[in-house]
């Protein structure tokens, strides 16, 4: 066809689709998301929406005008005049602390968690694993600035993945200390790499005026061999009293949670509203770049936006690239859950009576019905392929009575169950389905039938 999807995106597929993998899998999306949210709700995190675009400002501000993002990857999706014009959203972290402050969510119990995801926009080469459009979870928590509430937050990203089964994942943990422990640093980079100044690309002789610590972040090769002939020192050696108790606090906490991490003293985050605590959640299935995602403190973010200051944390991973790392260790498509019926009528003219019978189940369980009439070895071929727990077959006796027959697919059991009966019947079914301790027939959860035959 001669239309297709824009590079650097991709179609997220319905099961059976023949060019389905776990990464484009519509399905495997959701069951990310599902099992993010039910882990991270169970620590109290509540659930933010914010615009797919923002302020152009408002992201200059927040990720910062030095950064590759800004200077390179922004989608512009509108200007008018001499409006600075709207951007769609890179990352998450800015549009939600925006929301917290222009919402007034300073007001809820703190610290206040809050969660999200969806896609974000970068505008760069494309990859596998790397895409313009690509889709995170999102965790933030404002308004607190213990190293419990730091220890915390990278508990809970390992707890989502592993929730998900992935297991060769590791913490990379770092700390940029706080803001006098990186000026010193700073001050200490200008002054290693200004006498090198000809060998240093155009980015990082950029940087090393506006924010030399982003030198050490750079993709250039050449840069990478000068800072490992210089022996640069890491930013843990510039800690600051205080700073190396809270990273120290950090580290004990996780060991007694049995959190597994190494201390990476590379861990860095250029831009000025960062603060202490830095990580990285790394997975060599991914490939070279093999970050699935990190996090990192932020407590100067807020006045860099032009508010009073706000303490907080946060992370996000790509779930894309936690799928490649879970399709790098074998794990298979979640399973697709077919309906729990069928229904099928056996006369063209019992046709609106099945899907009558679909409908009123559906208040109870998910179904489906057949939209011609089918003979019962064709319904039963046809429930079979769609995955159903039960076929339900309605015939002129059925209609005349006002029943359904439901055969269990699984177990070739046949019952006679009045339409009234019919989605607690299901409901019953399916949950005994998915807890094998309920089939009792003592069990209250299962109601009375007409026949058992």
């Amino acid at each position: 066809m001669a239309i297709k999807r824009p590079k650097g995106t991709e179609d997220h597929l319905p099961a059976g689709s023949p060019k389905l993998t776990l990464d484009v899998s519509a399905q495997a999306h959701g069951w990310v998301v599902e099992t993010a949210r039910r882990v991270l709700e169970r620590a109290g995190a509540q659930r933010i929406d914010t615009p797919l675009f923002e302020e152009a400002d408002l992201v200059k501000r927040g990720v910062g005008g030095s950064t590759d993002i800004v200077r390179k990857e922004m989608f512009t999706v509108y200007y008018f005049g001499d409006h600075g014009g709207y951007i769609l959203r890179p990352e998450g972290t800015a549009s939600i602390v925006r929301a917290f402050l222009q919402n007034g969510l300073k007001q809820l119990p703190s610290p206040l968690k809050l969660w999200t995801h969806g896609p974000m926009f970068r505008a760069e080469r494309q990859q596998r694993g790397r895409l313009r459009q690509f889709h995170q979870v999102d965790y933030e928590v404002l308004g607190g600035s213990d190293a419990l509430v730091d220890a915390e937050a990278i508990a809970l990203m390992v707890g989502v993945v592993r929730e998900l089964g992935l297991t060769g994942v590791r913490v990379k943990l770092g700390s940029i200390g706080d803001p006098e422990d990186r000026e010193a640093y700073n001050t200490y980079l200008r002054d290693l790499f200004t006498p090198h100044l000809e060998r240093l690309g155009d980015d990082s002789r950029d940087r090393l005026t506006r924010n030399p610590m982003r030198i050490l972040d750079s993709k250039s090769e050449d840069d990478q061999t000068l800072i490992a002939e210089l022996s640069v020192k890491p930013m843990l050696d510039f800690l600051g009293e205080e700073a190396r108790a809270n990273f120290d606090a950090v580290q004990g906490y996780l060991r007694d949670w049995g959190v597994e991490f190494d201390v990476d003293p590379s861990i860095v985050r250029g831009l000025d509203y960062y603060r202490r605590t830095a990580w990285e959640l790394h997975h060599e299935g991914v490939g070279a770049k093999s970050a699935l995602g990190g996090g990192g403190r932020y407590d100067g973010l807020a006045e860099q936006i032009g508010a009073q200051a706000v303490p907080g944390i946060g992370w996000a991973f790509g779930v894309e690239r936690l799928l490649i790392a879970l399709e790098a260790e074998g794990h298979p498509l979640p399973a697709q859950a077919g309906p729990v019926v069928y229904v099928a009528a056996l006369e063209d003219s019992l046709v609106p009576a099945a899907a009558a019978a679909a409908l009123a189940a559906r208040t109870a369980v998910r179904a489906e019905f057949a939209y011609r009439s089918l003979k019962p070895g064709n319904a039963f071929r046809d429930a079979e392929r769609r995955g159903a727990l039960f076929a339900g077959l309605i015939g002129s006796e059925e209609a005349a009575a006002g029943t359904v027959q439901l055969k269990n697919l699984r177990s070739a059991e046949q019952f006679t169950v009045m339409l009234c009966d019919l989605p607690a019947f299901l409901a019953a079914q399916e949950q005994a389905h998915l807890d094998p301790t309920l089939n009792s027939p003592a069990h209250p959860a299962n109601p009375v039938i007409l026949e058992n035959e």
